[in-house]
């Protein structure tokens, strides 16, 4: 069953081209490494895909919704997002901030502890978040696609900032989160851990030149 389907998609930025022309299909329990040079628009298509860039041309669909239209904003909702930049408050603690985010989301709060407990942050999580390190911080958001349950994970560069056990810690929620069904889509820049099983997505010049799909 494909999770997302993508026809011909451009997207731009004043008259430059980021994605010129991409067609894709994302099939559902699968991992996707999105790979190429700098710039070559691989954040594009994940935002393209999170219902967070507005193709200029072309057609779509991620989870049923149309990312050409206004149903992008519905798709955000479903869909799990980590970026490079933390979307927590860091005058609040672990904790806090994913029980904001679940009680905004109709998120299951009882997940919040074993969530933390599973990326190691059970003793950090009341104490404020800008007093963690980055790589604690993007602990922090791993935990809240546990907590959010995502048929869709989104992951920009999901290794950054991590130390060796981080980087172990991510490859198994990745596969965990494969194993239950979910879909992965992944940046990255360098080498993956040995046991991240992807399927690879090559992207060059916004184009899709190679592909699993």
């Amino acid at each position: 069953m494909a999770v997302a389907s993508l026809c011909d998609v451009v997207v731009t930025t004043g008259s430059f081209p980021l994605l010129s022309g991409v067609n894709l299909t994302l099939e559902s329990a699968t991992t996707y490494v999105v790979t190429g040079p700098n710039g070559a628009g691989k954040t594009s298509l994940l935002r393209v895909l999170a219902g967070l860039e507005v193709p200029s041309r072309g057609t779509g669909t991620v989870l049923g919704f149309d990312i050409c239209s206004a149903e992008r904003r519905e798709l955000r909702r479903h869909v799990g997002w980590l970026g490079h930049e933390t979307s927590f408050y860091p005058d609040l603690s672990p904790a806090e901030n994913l029980l904001f985010a679940a009680r905004t989301t109709s998120a299951d709060v009882a997940l919040i502890p074993s969530a933390l407990e599973r990326v190691g942050l059970a003793h950090r999580a009341k104490v404020p978040l800008k007093s963690l390190s980055a790589g604690q911080q993007r602990r922090l958001s791993l935990a809240w696609l546990l907590v959010r349950r995502p048929q869709l994970w989104l992951l920009d560069e999901p290794f950054a900032s991590l130390d060796d056990e981080g980087r172990d810690l991510t490859s198994q929620l990745i596969g965990a989160a494969q194993a239950s069904g979910a879909t992965v889509v992944l940046t990255s820049h360098g080498a993956l851990p040995a046991d991240t099983n992807a399927a690879p997505i090559v992207i060059v010049g916004g184009r899709i030149v190679e592909s699993a799909s």
